[in-house]
């Protein structure tokens, strides 16, 4: 960790930054944690106000001024390591990354998903488990490995589907859980707890399932 066991964190964000949020709200009084820099690969990206409004640093590297996804990352590895982080978190950053990415920050880079993994990996989570009649759907935060939402999970939060649930009224549900589970996790990486060790979760010295530590929203 860094200067007065404070963990560096650089969240990497697409979008809205609803996830970022609920980062900055958990650590704005937590000196466990300091969230070093917010990049985005979109200058509209709603979440880099959320930065500049809490005084976290921006950066906008678009990736369409690069001829290739490595030439990206290349340069994104470079932004990101001017701010030296221990940890980098995707938060809607909408990107596939390159193996030579998820390499560089191995054991340090965590991802949120919409679904609970390894189920419904990739995009349209919400329909595709309507779709299959499931009775209960979540969200998992895991390790990022070069398998796309492949990586070892840390933390589930799960809900029954009801039965007038749709797309939106789901996405609704897993966001709440979504910005339960992401800083926890988080937390306890900053707190030393937890690591990733021969592509094993192990969490207050215990190794987790291949699900990962089964959150309770309502505990």
């Amino acid at each position: 960790m860094s200067a007065k066991n404070t963990c560096s964190v650089v969240v990497l964000i697409s979008g809205s930054g609803s996830n970022l949020q609920a980062l900055l709200n958990h650590f704005q009084d937590n000196e466990s944690v300091t969230i070093s820099a917010v990049i985005s690969n979109k200058a509209d990206a709603f979440g880099l106000q959320r930065a500049a409004r809490a005084g976290v640093p921006t950066q906008v590297l678009s990736h369409r001024d690069y001829s290739d996804r490595l030439a990206f990352d290349q340069a994104l590895i470079q932004v990101i390591d001017q701010y030296q982080p221990d940890l980098v978190v995707l938060a809607g950053f909408m990107r596939i990354l390159t193996p030579e990415f998820t390499q560089h920050y191995q054991q340090r880079l965590m991802n949120i998903h919409p679904s609970l993994l390894p189920k419904y990996k990739g995009l349209d989570t919400h329909q595709r488990v309507l779709e299959a009649g499931d009775t209960e759907h979540g969200c998992s935060v895991h390790f990022v490995t070069e398998h796309l939402d492949g990586g070892p999970v840390i933390i589930q939060a799960s809900i029954a589907i009801e039965a007038d649930d749709n797309v939106d009224s789901l996405a609704q549900k897993i966001h709440q859980l979504e910005h339960q589970i992401y800083p926890l996790a988080v937390q306890w990486f900053a707190e030393g707890r937890l690591q990733l060790a021969n592509n094993t979760v192990v969490l207050d010295g215990h190794v987790l399932s291949n699900t990962g530590y089964p959150f309770n929203p309502s505990s």
